[in-house]
């Protein structure tokens, strides 16, 4: 039996309804509208490659919603995040819980900068953790990913925060103004040398990467200097179009001082810039402060932004692999979309996460968790504690410990390897399985092995799953079946063959049959504060979830 064959068997049958077997789309399905089953094989998949790690009551409600209303729901915008905040009492010119984001550097004490740079990165994750039912927090990694800065070579942690919000801002948005705004970013001034171009010495870092990596992308050789989709000769001339900007407020030394981007007209080259055929030969006029403006308005005439732009978020939410068909019957209809609403997000998203293509068989399940999804879906859908805000020095240190995790399976938010992003979404043939090798396979396993085990530690503080409030989330936890089969339901993409369900069974009732496990956990229902009835169920649950956490399917999306 093939794998859509299999697929199509085990998909046949939800766990919550009998039905006959469902005839699946083809492989070559398309961006028509899904016509099929609205079940919890459907919601669950939407929300798993929207949020980072929904919850079981999240997937049952989205059941229940509907698809228009879900996708609706996580297109929605959204307020901000509260600013990240002081959490350091050494720094100087900061109060406890009071932000650090457009106020003065405590120039000379590098403990006090460095622990704004570590509050930074536990605020990222805290944004995460609390993303609700949004797509927003994945489209921010996302645009990371794409309009990629390092804090380690950029420093001020307050340049990367204004990064990272005008990203969040637009993240179903504008395309063509985060562009805008990502050229005046004051963090990709300083990481792309924006600071050095000027008329007497133009420096094409930023002109190359707006044309290959942030708008049409790199076609094949078409020619000495051309790459069908630009030319040599556009990066030179693109990059005199942008000469005359430079940062400010790098370092801050006072509350007062402006954040942003200022225009040197004497360092602005006024001469005409001539593009190639690969833009219509279009002239660019000196037009001073709006110059970069116009010429990215130029480079949003080819189509070719709308078609790279809908790859990368197709590899993104979908898979890696695009085939001939489904660059003709998804990734170009995605691209007209864009086209025809000026290059909005938004309605791309929605057609994609409405399609048929979106919930075929094959898609369901393929994607290697990137490391950030593995981690919020154990700490999410386990609906594990951390301290609250209430205890923020303790919160922040735990926070914090989980982005160096993070740092450890190769996957550091504010430093990508390099300006490309993450080799996961973009090297050929590997890509999502980069993130499993000799170094991070032991990381993952060691980090959930932790959490569900003895618990993950930052310090003294502990976080760990809670097997006995857990089990409590599945619809009848009396019953082993309903115990395994609804813990697979959570924490798997598909549904496992029926040989894995009896194993993990055996795992909670070893060679004994089902109804002892009732009489046991009702026994601790009636007994709770009975030490070794606890601790017997307890040893049993954490035993099935560790091992489920371990199962291959486990670190699938």
């Amino acid at each position: 039996m093939n794998r859509r064959a299999l697929l199509s068997t085990m998909l046949g049958k939800e766990a919550d309804s009998p039905a006959p077997m469902v005839a699946l789309p083809p492989v070559n399905s398309g961006l028509q509208p899904y016509q099929g089953r609205w079940t919890f094989a459907q919601a669950s998949h939407l929300l798993r490659r929207t949020m980072f790690g929904p919850t079981f009551a999240q997937m049952k409600e989205a059941v229940q919603t509907g698809m228009d209303a879900v996708v609706e729901a996580l297109l929605k915008d959204q307020p901000l995040p509260d600013l990240p905040i002081n959490v350091n009492q050494g720094d100087p010119l900061l109060s406890f819980g009071e932000t650090w984001v457009d106020k003065e550097i405590p120039r000379g004490n590098a403990d006090a900068i460095n622990k704004r740079r570590l509050s930074l990165r536990s605020w990222m994750m805290e944004t995460l953790l609390e993303e609700g039912m949004s797509v927003r927090e994945k489209m921010t990694v996302f645009w990371m990913d794409h309009f990629v800065v390092e804090l380690f070579i950029t420093r001020d942690p307050t340049f990367m925060y204004k990064h990272i919000t005008f990203m969040r801002e637009l993240a179903t948005g504008d395309f063509r103004e985060m562009v805008k705004k990502a050229t005046l970013s004051p963090s990709m001034l300083r990481y792309l040398n924006g600071n050095d171009n000027n008329k007497n010495a133009p420096n094409e870092n930023y002109a190359r990467e707006l044309l290959e990596l942030f708008t049409v992308g790199k076609g094949d050789l078409a020619g000495e200097g051309d790459y069908t989709t630009f030319t040599e000769k556009d990066v030179e001339q693109a990059a005199k179009a942008l000469t005359g900007w430079k940062d400010e407020g790098y370092y801050k030394r006072s509350d007062n001082e402006r954040t942003g981007a200022r225009f040197l007209p004497n360092l602005h080259d006024t001469s005409t810039k001539q593009l190639s055929p690969r833009f219509n030969n279009t002239q660019i006029p000196n037009k001073g402060a709006d110059e970069y403006a116009y010429l990215i308005d130029v480079i949003f005439e080819s189509p070719f932004v709308a078609t790279y732009i809908c790859e990368k978020l197709y590899r993104y939410f979908v898979f890696y692999k695009i085939s001939d068909e489904v660059r003709q019957n998804v990734i170009e209809p995605m691209a007209q979309i864009f086209r025809d609403n000026n290059y909005t997000i938004k309605p791309v998203l929605e057609a994609l996460f409405k399609s048929e293509h979106f919930y075929d068989a094959l898609n369901r399940g393929p994607m290697i968790k990137n490391p950030v999804d593995f981690m919020m879906s154990s700490f999410k859908q386990f609906e594990v504690e951390i301290p609250s805000r209430d205890d923020l020095t303790r919160r922040y240190f735990m926070l914090n410990k989980m982005y160096a995790e993070l740092e450890d399976m190769q996957m550091e938010l504010f430093d990508p390897p390099d300006v490309a992003g993450w080799k996961a979404y973009y090297q050929e043939p590997l890509y999502y399985r980069i993130w499993i090798n000799s170094v991070t396979l032991p990381e993952r396993v060691k980090f959930s092995d932790s959490i569900t085990g003895r618990g993950f530690t930052a310090g003294s503080i502990r976080a760990k799953v809670d097997v006995f409030y857990f089990v409590e989330t599945v619809d009848d936890p009396y019953d082993p079946n309903s115990v395994v089969g609804d813990f697979a339901k959570i924490l798997f993409p598909q549904p496992l063959t029926q040989g894995q369900l009896d194993g993990l069974k055996e795992i909670l009732i070893p060679g004994l049959p089902d109804f002892e496990w009732t009489i046991e956990y009702e026994e601790y229902k009636n007994n709770p504060n009975d030490t070794k009835i606890a601790d017997s169920v307890e040893k049993k649950l954490r035993s099935l979830v560790t091992a489920m956490v371990n199962m291959p399917e486990y670190y699938l999306s």
